[in-house]
């Protein structure tokens, strides 16, 4: 569904200033995933959300979302393609909604931009994000998650192949925060559609299947989910709660020429210095091993 590859995108603050946010990075994303992006802040997560919803164009580098190239659109097709192939969902409500329609009348919105208004495509949207009770609800009637939650059936609203959303739970609390993932977890698994998250939130990354992290306008690591069976695969183990236990690993994503950007906590732990850019490393019985040059310095000494 997405391919990334080398992508770069410079911003120029003034005449004489730029801003790399994106410094080659390379992603994929497959069809009917569900992914997340983690990142701290100015890491280009935003940035690269932006780019996929259309909201901006890449600098270099290629960008291809369901064999479209983003980065040659013209902007009459940019419109098909942001009215068409993806829905966006922002973190601050006042962006998602209009307060003086209700909520079937916001979810036909995109519809009518599109020249396909349908009652009844609106209806089912919020039946099935659970909202079919609030159908002639205003925004002021609607609680924080609701509203969500109508942003979400506004995203669908012109069938989109790739769903994007930019801290979707970031102004709710924890519960409701759970409950907005789980329904993207349904919604990913009846519609089959592709959806990518950014998130701040490491408790709900767990629900995902893999988290990809950004730092320095790269993809530095990835996170992947894995489940564990009992011995003969059939039953799934359950922890003390009565969930499914599921366990983490996090890879090194190496770029093509070969680099790799090592978590700052790995450095930590060995005693690596901020002001030093160099790390010893040794080939040693079929690994890679990486050392702190100081440490090993004053033990020859």
């Amino acid at each position: 569904m997405i391919e990334c590859k080398n992508l770069v995108k410079i911003y120029k603050v003034d005449n004489e200033l730029e801003v790399m946010a994106l410094q080659g990075l390379d992603l994929t994303v497959e069809k009917g995933e569900l992914m997340g992006i983690i990142g701290s802040s100015g890491s280009g997560k935003s940035t690269l959300l932006n780019m996929l919803g259309g909201l901006d164009r890449p600098s270099a580098g290629n960008l291809i979302v369901d064999g479209q190239s983003l980065l040659n659109m013209s902007d009459k097709e940019l419109v098909q393609y942001k009215l068409q192939t993806v829905g966006f969902i922002w973190q601050n409500n006042a962006r998602n909604l209009i307060p003086y329609l209700t909520a079937r009348q916001n979810v036909e919105l995109p519809m009518l931009l599109n020249g396909k208004r349908k009652k009844a495509r609106a209806i089912e949207l919020l039946e099935m994000v659970g909202l079919g009770h609030r159908l002639n609800n205003r925004l002021s009637e609607l609680s924080g998650g609701e509203q969500q939650r109508v942003a979400i059936a506004i995203a669908l609203a012109n069938q989109p192949k790739l769903l994007l959303a930019d801290e979707p739970t970031g102004n709710v609390d924890t519960k409701t925060a759970d409950i907005i993932l789980d329904l993207f977890r349904y919604l990913n698994n009846e519609l089959g559609v592709t959806i990518v998250i950014v998130t701040h939130d490491m408790k709900l990354t767990k629900k995902m299947d893999r988290v990809v992290a950004i730092r320095d306008g790269k993809t530095s690591s990835e996170i992947l989910r894995r489940k564990f069976f009992d011995e003969q695969g059939r039953e799934l183990l359950m922890d003390e709660d009565g969930e499914p236990e599921d366990s983490h690993v996090e890879l090194a994503v190496m770029d093509q020429a070969g680099r790799l950007q090592i978590p700052r906590d790995y450095l930590e732990a060995i005693g690596f210095e901020s002001d030093n850019n160099k790390v010893q490393i040794e080939l040693h019985e079929g690994r890679i091993v990486l050392l702190n040059p100081d440490e090993e310095q004053k033990k020859s000494c």
